[in-house]
């Protein structure tokens, strides 16, 4: 018989299902943003999936969609590509152009979510790069985003250019490609 489950002898088993209920402070900090709510809305009105490839914000975009009930009827999934070969040989974003440009640019943006589509079997895709710091990386300054959504009818790449820390500027990247595909996929 499995353990799993059970409190420890002389646990306090209240404060064991408290945690996992998710009850207090903690709760609020899990709940889904609303452009998410209506990103993953959208998607399931339009029958659409949707796959993640994540530089910069290593895996905070495809959390936020999770956050949301009901997010696994149009999530396929998610890609950490934090290295430039990683972006190249998982999500075929082409060696050349990261040779010539580096991985912080729209197009590499848009090959990484065109890859994250291919790889994942998805309708849209949804990539994030940038530079988070704590300086400048291959001459792009530190809190330079770059993200792109791909979909069956188009493409969208912005670039930002950030201040704060490095957890700010990866959460602020994360909500940033969230709300882009929230407004182009007219959630």
């Amino acid at each position: 018989m499995s353990d799993a489950g059970r409190s420890a002898p002389g646990a306090d088993s209240s404060a064991l299902m408290a945690s996992r209920a998710g009850s207090g402070s903690g709760a609020s900090a899990l709940a889904a943003s609303p452009a998410a709510v209506r990103m993953v809305a959208a998607l399931r009105r339009r029958s659409w999936t949707v796959a993640v490839a994540e530089s910069l914000t290593a895996g905070l975009v495809t959390d936020a969609l999770v956050r949301v009930p009901g997010a696994s009827a149009v999530l396929r999934g998610g890609v950490t590509a934090y290295a430039a070969d990683v972006k190249v040989g998982v999500l075929g974003v082409p060696g050349d152009l990261v040779a010539r440009d580096g991985v912080v640019t729209g197009q590499v943006a848009r090959a990484m979510a065109r890859g994250a589509c291919a790889l994942l079997h998805a309708d849209v895709g949804i990539a994030t790069t940038g530079v988070a710091g704590p300086g400048p990386a291959d001459g792009v300054p530190t809190g330079t985003v770059v993200l792109a959504v791909v979909w069956p009818d188009g493409e969208a790449t912005r670039t930002w250019r950030l201040a704060g820390p490095r957890p700010a500027l990866r959460a602020s990247a994360a909500s940033l490609a969230v709300a882009l595909a929230d407004g182009v996929l007219g959630g």
